[in-house]
């Protein structure tokens, strides 16, 4: 087994990646690519993710792109507890892959674009928009401590990292207590590690 995860140290996506495989205990190499100096648009790195993004994972000679796609790899090469085989949680967790890349995406991950990457988006349009998947996501963990089923998922990697670091898109996450307790239970789990902060996320907790 050889390990290698081309990501950005600031990427919520790539974090994902690196946090499940550090939950894994699956020793990796992380390369980091220069997405200030348009390193993800070269040749080289086109040849490993024609889209251009991160992260990609290479196990051996498999390449894997896209964050949640890489969860679904790991998990089962590698830990097929983190996905289900009934066919009812398996479409669960699918369902928490898709609003990873839906309203995960268009709220806290598209509010911290504005303040820590200087996107231009609508700010009170994508906070709001953020609070709105919130709101779901506290609603659904009301009485339960993970998203899918009676043990973590990859459902809650996928969802973990944007959320955690909403308030770093001016997003308040005071208003949602199951949410931060849910947030606290992932962060519990042996072999966690954080994503870098961000200059955003430092302002914000100091």
């Amino acid at each position: 087994m050889s390990l290698t995860l081309y990501r950005f140290p600031l990427s919520g996506h790539a974090h994902r990646a690196e946090l499940f495989l550090s939950l894994l205990g699956l020793p990796a190499q992380l390369v980091d690519v220069d997405l200030r100096q348009g390193a993800h648009k070269r040749p080289e790195f086109l040849e490993l993710n024609p889209f251009g993004q991160v992260p990609v994972l290479r196990d051996g000679e498999a390449v894997i792109a896209d964050s949640t796609a890489i969860l679904v790899y790991l998990a089962r090469q590698y830990a097929p507890d983190w996905l289900p085989s009934d066919p009812l949680e398996a479409a669960q967790v699918q369902r928490w892959l898709s609003a990873a890349s839906g309203p995960i995406a268009a709220g806290p991950a598209r509010a911290r674009l504005i303040t820590v990457f200087g996107a231009r988006y609508n700010a009170e349009e994508t906070i709001a928009q953020a609070h709105a998947l919130l709101r779901v996501v506290e609603s659904e963990l009301a009485g339960r401590a993970w998203l899918v089923g009676e043990r973590p998922s990859i459902a809650d990697i996928a969802a973990y990292t944007y959320i955690a670091h909403a308030p770093e898109g001016n997003v308040d996450l005071s208003p949602y207590p199951a949410l931060r307790a849910w947030l606290q239970r992932i962060e519990a789990l042996p072999g966690f590690v954080p994503m870098q902060p961000s200059a955003a996320g430092l302002r914000a907790s100091a």
